[in-house]
């Protein structure tokens, strides 16, 4: 009686332990890939004549102007189709650039007639908005130049995986392909870009493990409007407010992950703030993720509030008024 018990302790731990390794198996074969948008650098961009002058408070800067690249540019379309290929053959999704674009176009439609109650306009970089729009987790830059020689020609090319909300580069692949007299420039691309690829892919993968492990590196800032009746250093039922804006930080990110790098009574900076990528099932951004500050700062203290979205991944909430 004891062998046979002992038996069947055997048996059915050994049948927890199957259910247990098949169901990681299964966990990690459904593991979640990070969403990428392949773009032409600005180097490319500038260097074919497909950019333009941006007026950035002030500032002239120079932007990629895609939509002229990809109404022009055959030579484009077919690099970014062959290097989507290849990307979704190893299992990651691509957003598509010209469907973004036009998307992109819908919504400045919107926001020209979108004002704050102050009458305030949206501010908000063409290349911002192509980035929230898209909604990628990794913004893949590539630049490439054919190199001649005789009837032969080969390509040389640069590969960068930026982070959409840090700009932090996260991978590169950079190489020249062998001579060719006769492939055309996407295949040779194709071909200088393969051998290196799947270590390419390989430190892709290892950043968005990471960020589903820790969360997604975003910054926090916090202001004050003049108008305030107070400022950071302000009691609130015996706590100051500073003290409870990092508790609620603290207990939002992954792990308490962040670093509070300036704190007066005025101004407040969070880096290195690590959010989780998904909420209740639902993907999280930094405008969510800091309104949902906002909301506690009224619903516990009546203090108002306001977000304003830099970019993807930086945020200020300023506090005093919506």
């Amino acid at each position: 009686m004891i062998f046979k018990k002992n038996r069947y302790i055997q048996v059915s731990f050994f049948l927890a332990l199957l259910f247990v390794v098949g169901s990681a198996t299964a966990s990690y074969a459904q593991a979640k890939k990070p969403t990428i948008m392949v773009v032409p650098s600005l180097n490319w961009c500038d260097q074919n004549g497909f950019t333009y002058e941006y007026d950035a408070q002030g500032r002239r800067q120079i932007m990629p102007d895609y939509d002229l690249a990809m109404a022009r540019s055959t030579e484009l379309k077919l690099v970014i189709a062959k290097i989507a290929g290849m990307m979704g053959e190893r299992g990651f999704p691509l957003k598509d650039l010209e469907a973004t674009l036009q998307s992109v176009k819908n919504l400045a439609a919107e926001d020209m007639v979108t004002t704050s109650r102050s009458g305030a306009e949206l501010r908000e970089s063409p290349l911002d908005q192509l980035r929230r729009v898209a909604s990628a987790d990794i913004i893949m830059e590539l630049t490439w130049s054919v190199n001649k020689r005789g009837p032969f020609q080969s390509v040389s090319f640069i590969l960068r995986a930026l982070d959409a909300y840090t700009n932090k580069q996260v991978a590169e692949s950079v190489g020249t392909g062998p001579e060719n007299a006769s492939a055309t420039v996407p295949v040779l691309l194709e071909t200088a870009v393969l051998a290196n690829l799947d270590n390419f892919n390989n430190r892709l993968q290892d950043h968005f493990d990471d960020m589903f492990t820790y969360g997604r590196e975003v910054a926090l800032r916090i202001a004050v409007f003049d108008s305030f009746d107070g400022d950071l250093d302000s009691d609130y039922n015996g706590e100051y407010l500073s003290d409870i804006i990092e508790d609620w930080v603290y207990d939002n990110t992954v792990q308490g992950r962040f670093s509070l790098s300036n704190a007066t009574e005025n101004v407040m900076t969070f880096e290195q703030v690590r959010i989780p990528l998904y909420l209740n099932d639902r993907a999280l951004d930094t405008r969510t993720w800091s309104r949902n500050l906002s909301t506690f700062l009224r619903r516990n203290y009546s203090i108002d509030s306001r977000v304003v979205m830099r970019g993807l991944g930086q945020a200020t909430v300023i506090i005093g008024e919506r």
